[in-house]
């Protein structure tokens, strides 16, 4: 599945806002290595088109929303509605849906790519960080007080992208870091501070490894990695070892949760692009359209044609 750039998400507002492209943009952003913006939701929501959802697409760019108002939010295996205050924190790997469900929507959010945010330039690696890991904890629900703090980030970021200071992008980069880290510190400490047992490390990194196959983005693109025996070479342990460890700590085998994500993602292809069934069969790695097939009405009770339509 293609995931929306940046210049469809500016043509999707200008489009639904009537507003000019080029005041959507900072006039000064090309000048900036990577990209940033910031924006008010108020001021992107037509007037009543409030609960009109969002598509339910990857993001070729990295998004911290701060929002009021009841709102859902979808995601291929779960769902999460919050009532009032929601910080989000979005990652181009990870595809979700966002649907209003009041017609009173308010606060800003930010969008930036992950150039914008390189080692060299902030001391960090975005796909490294809890906040933005796969099966993370991506949306939290927050007080009034909260609410206040994270606003005045916001804001401050307003008038800096407006404001003429020559070094604006390094005192934003800055604000976005405080945002990602107040996220951080509203996690479970479960997520922040996993069990360092070996068997809870095998775990982790099999988790990383099987996210890291995807998304599958061209019909060219293949996945490396699709059966227990290639994921527990790349881990250096035996299979049986690899299968072990994840049922007790999974509850699942290896093969089960490769077969879940494969199908996740076959899902996806399905739904999201135009490619034909020859094409997301051979990007999943099935050297037959037929096992695919197979595969896919085993776990889904559907065939892909009728899944489809």
């Amino acid at each position: 599945m293609k995931a929306l750039s940046l210049d469809e998400f500016y043509q999707h507002f200008a489009t639904s806002t009537e507003v000019e492209l080029s005041t959507l943009l900072p006039p000064d952003i090309q000048r900036e290595i990577g990209h940033f913006n910031i924006f008010n939701i108020a001021d992107l929501v037509p007037k009543g088109r409030e609960k009109i959802p969002m598509p339910y697409d990857r993001r070729a760019y990295y998004k911290i929303s701060l929002s009021r108002g009841h709102k859902r939010f979808e995601y291929a295996d779960k769902v999460i509605s919050i009532e009032r205050n929601a910080l989000l924190f979005a990652s181009p790997k990870i595809p979700y849906h966002y649907l209003p469900q009041s017609p009173t929507q308010a606060g800003h959010f930010c969008i930036f790519t992950d150039e914008f945010l390189l080692p060299a330039k902030s001391g960090v690696v975005l796909d490294e960080l809890p906040i933005f890991k796969a099966g993370g904890f991506p949306i939290f629900e927050i007080s009034d007080e909260e609410y206040a703090e994270l606003d005045g980030i916001f804001k401050k970021m307003t008038r800096e992208i407006s404001s003429n200071y020559a070094f604006k992008y390094d005192l934003i980069r800055n604000y976005v870091l405080e945002l990602i880290h107040a996220g951080q510190k509203l996690q479970p400490a479960t997520a922040l501070y996993p069990a360092h047992s070996a068997a809870a490390r095998v775990t982790s990194l099999f988790g990383e490894l099987l996210e890291r196959q995807f998304p599958i983005e061209t019909p060219q693109q293949k996945l490396q990695l699709r059966t227990a025996k290639e994921y527990a070479d790349r881990l250096a342990v035996h299979v049986n070892h690899l299968n072990k460890v994840l049922k007790e700590n999974t509850g699942r085998t290896t093969t089960e949760l490769i077969g879940s994500r494969v199908i996740q993602e076959a899902k996806l292809l399905l739904k999201q692009t135009n490619w034909n069934v020859s094409e997301i069969s051979h990007s999943l790695g099935f050297a037959e359209v037929a096992h695919f097939s197979n595969f896919f009405k085993r776990h889904t009770s559907f065939s892909p044609a009728a899944f489809r339509a």
